[in-house]
């Protein structure tokens, strides 16, 4: 596949040497399913970075891996099923992965399930800069691990809990994958959505001219994240440097709460 030398088809190549790379990877019990929505979403996500990846970005939001009604479902990081149809306005053709999980069926865009992760942070950046356009002109959100792990029980395994050599391969890959995405947005900040990506990021920038933050992931699975997420993330970011303090009229108002 030709892609000209723009930001974007520099994504496309990284994404698509990154699928090529952990075609190659097993995983060992207690996993017993891998989906990765780069091979059978790839429609919508090369949909998603030409539409929105065109050109180089000051911030670049970094998310672990795919929810499983999420990214797993759409291709698109964080890709809530209304977010990614009402908002990002991207339509495509989901396949399905070669073995599927009976409790965790791909259904694509006719996924009946909502990713809470995925409803709050693009809801966040609509209700901050009103179109999709507006957002990203400035920022991009990617994923570090495009893979989505399961147990037997249909349990999801974040890439964190997975065997040392396991990690390694897995985080090789997509540490130069990664470094490959820095290379091609030229971000001033890549922001953490949580301690592991945030972490990740520092390693693949460490002694670059990028600046590395974080913020509160938004998983209802974190208490913290279940009492006004939009305000807290909000100002940490306005803290970082990232955003300004003045916010459009249908922006969450910043939470009182200590963090």
């Amino acid at each position: 596949m030709a892609y000209r030398s723009d930001s974007c088809s520099q994504l496309l190549r990284a994404a698509d040497k990154l699928k090529q790379a952990l075609r190659s990877l097993r995983f060992r019990p207690p996993i017993s399913h891998v989906y990765n929505p780069l091979e059978y979403a790839w429609p919508c996500y090369e949909a998603y970075i030409r539409r929105f990846a065109a050109a180089p970005k000051r911030v670049v939001f970094l998310g672990m891996n795919p929810g499983p009604f999420g990214m797993v479902q759409t291709g698109v990081p964080f890709g809530e099923v209304t977010a990614v149809q009402q908002w990002l306005h991207l339509s495509a053709p989901i396949g399905r992965p070669p073995r599927q999980h009976p409790r965790r069926p791909i259904t694509g865009l006719d996924c009946p399930r909502s990713e809470v992760s995925g409803r709050r942070l693009w809801g966040l950046f609509a209700r901050r800069f009103g179109p999709a356009e507006t957002f990203f002109r400035e920022h991009l959100v990617l994923n570090y691990c495009p893979l989505a792990f399961m147990e037997s029980t249909g349990r999801n395994r974040t890439p964190e809990k997975l065997g040392a050599h396991e990690k390694q391969m897995l985080f090789d890959a997509c540490d130069e994958h990664l470094r490959a995405a820095i290379a091609a947005l030229r971000p001033h900040w890549v922001i953490g959505v949580g301690d592991f990506a945030r972490r990740r990021a520092e390693l693949v920038v460490q002694g670059g001219q990028v600046n590395v933050g974080q913020v509160l992931h938004p998983s209802p699975a974190n208490p913290r994240a279940n009492r006004a997420w939009d305000g807290i993330v909000t100002r940490q970011l306005v803290e970082l440097g990232v955003w300004p303090r003045a916010r459009r009229d249908n922006s969450p108002e910043e939470s009182t709460q200590t963090q």
